[in-house]
């Protein structure tokens, strides 16, 4: 069994689809698209808990006519898998707000901070593309600390905090250089360790309760 939950995670494929249809017209003024893996794409949690569509959803009650977003993501895609899944897209359209939250499989893998730090520099010019050139319209979140979870239990949990900081830190100061908006959710699934609501049922992914924790965070920042 916990075989099968670290393949659903961290798999270069999936049998589900990949992400989300970004082609249907949007009744809203405002649109917005979501780029990620699988905390994006809302793995094990059902569609309405992913936390891209519950802050649509809170900005919609603030009076801000967006639409829920169009999502990019898909369980167990690095940087360069969701940078070629974009270019796979075709998406030429250009969005009001965009979101990037990417690196937990990266940290995974074993890959570099080098090149973590050059494809995810990469992503973040392409996310201000589909804002339309407007970095004030592009929000990157920090990557969750997948050790808190109870799958982690038996795993070195240090060293997980450790690169995950690591990684964190690259995508902060790159942020920070280009001039977008960096919001650190990490603490709050920190929090999360031993509260199991706070989990999905496969113990590994995060339940709509903490996806709506993130949304609250993004959408502070957005109030900003």
């Amino acid at each position: 069994m916990k075989l099968l939950v670290l393949l659903l995670f961290f798999a270069f494929c999936c049998t589900t689809s990949p992400y989300a249809d970004s082609s249907r017209m949007s009744a809203h003024k405002y649109t917005f698209l979501s780029l990620g893996d699988s905390y994006t794409i809302g793995e094990s949690v059902p569609e309405a808990d992913r936390w891209s569509v519950q802050l649509a959803g809170m900005l919609r009650k603030d009076g801000f006519d967006i639409a829920n977003p169009d999502i990019i993501a898909r369980t167990g895609w690095t940087t360069d898998e969701l940078q070629e899944a974009i270019k796979a897209a075709n998406n030429q359209k250009t969005y009001r707000l965009v979101s990037l939250l990417i690196g937990v499989n990266n940290q995974y893998r074993g890959q570099s901070l080098e090149k973590y730090r050059k494809e995810f520099t990469e992503l973040m010019q392409t996310a201000t593309r589909f804002a339309g050139g407007h970095k004030d319209r592009v929000i990157v979140l920090s990557i969750p600390d997948w050790g808190q979870s109870p799958f982690a239990a038996n795993r070195d949990r240090s060293k997980i905090a450790r690169e995950i900081d690591a990684f964190n830190a690259v995508a902060q100061e790159e942020c920070r250089k280009a001039g977008i908006a960096f919001v650190d959710i990490t603490p709050l699934t920190r929090a999360a360790a031993g509260d199991p609501t706070q989990f999905a049922n496969d113990g590994l992914h995060y339940s709509g309760k903490q996806h709506r924790l993130w949304a609250e965070k993004v959408k502070e920042e957005i109030r900003k």
